[in-house]
């Protein structure tokens, strides 16, 4: 709910700016499209296309096999449900994903052994646990609208970091034109509505990044209670030591308060909590 929530604010925000009947006409359309969550072909078209995920080749899917079905095993779950599908990426845990796709990112399939192959898919397997796909796959078509706006507001982040003249600029522009719209909207609009969807560009990104953290937690969890938590503290650390040196580089207060994933040390206290033994 509080995913859609903030990606109905954004896409009225962004309505607004074609006046009140077209504006309320495409979040009305908005609305409506998440009837495309029951075709078949969606599932596949978010994996690919929205969260850039590829399938695995013959090598991979040996590898994987096994791995798999022991720990659809001890879910008690049916492993054909599910579809594995690698994510280019060298974090430890891929992106979480909605409906009967399961990722695996390529650090975890290439440098991890077996065991800690099974603690990681364990994890992505838990953020499907307990809830429906069909569910979970509207849940996130709605949530897409939030999610690309908070994408951008990292890319400024890292844009201010990397480039301090450029990124300060292109956000004292941005800043001044909100404010002058913001401006506009409180002295001639009616009412308080559109000036808290004007609001919500300052408001959501912290909220909607805590709540990505805390998910993460709960399949570390739910991981746990399978019984892999301490391959998966293992797997934690492995990567930690790989990755120390770019972690101390981009680590700061701002960078984890905005981060969609918690640190590794919080994990792995959530890991080794009696509550997750």
């Amino acid at each position: 709910m509080p995913w859609f929530f903030w990606s109905l604010c954004v896409v009225a925000w962004l309505g607004g700016f074609f006046g009140f009947t077209i504006g309320w006409i495409i979040v009305a359309v908005w609305v409506i499209s998440g009837a495309v969550t029951l075709l078949s072909p969606t599932e596949e078209v978010i994996a690919r296309h929205v969260l850039r995920l590829r399938l695995p080749t013959l090598i991979e899917q040996q590898r994987l096999g096994p791995a798999w079905h022991q720990v659809a095993r001890a879910a008690g779950v049916n492993p054909d449900r599910y579809t594995i599908w690698i994510q280019e990426s060298d974090d430890a845990n891929a992106t979480p994903t909605p409906g009967h796709t399961i990722a695996v990112t390529r650090w975890a399939l290439y440098t991890v052994p077996g065991q800690h192959l099974e603690a990681v898919l364990a994890h992505e397997l838990s953020h499907h646990l307990g809830g429906r796909a069909r569910l979970s796959l509207l849940s996130f078509w709605y949530s897409i609208p939030a999610r690309v706006t908070l994408i951008g507001v990292r890319a400024l982040g890292r844009l201010m970091r990397k480039i301090p003249a450029l990124g300060c600029a292109v956000i004292a522009f941005l800043a001044l034109a909100y404010a002058g719209i913001l401006a506009a909207v409180l002295i001639f609009g009616n009412g308080y509505l559109w000036p808290f969807l004007f609001l919500t560009p300052l408001i959501a990104p912290p909220i909607l990044a805590w709540l990505s953290r805390r998910q993460v937690k709960q399949a570390d969890r739910k991981a746990a209670q399978l019984g892999y938590g301490p391959s998966l503290v293992q797997v934690l650390h492995g990567w930690q030591m790989q990755h120390q040196k770019t972690l101390g580089q981009l680590g700061s207060r701002r960078a984890e308060f905005m981060s969609s994933r918690p640190a590794v040390v919080d994990r792995i206290h959530v890991l080794e909590s009696p509550q997750s033994l």
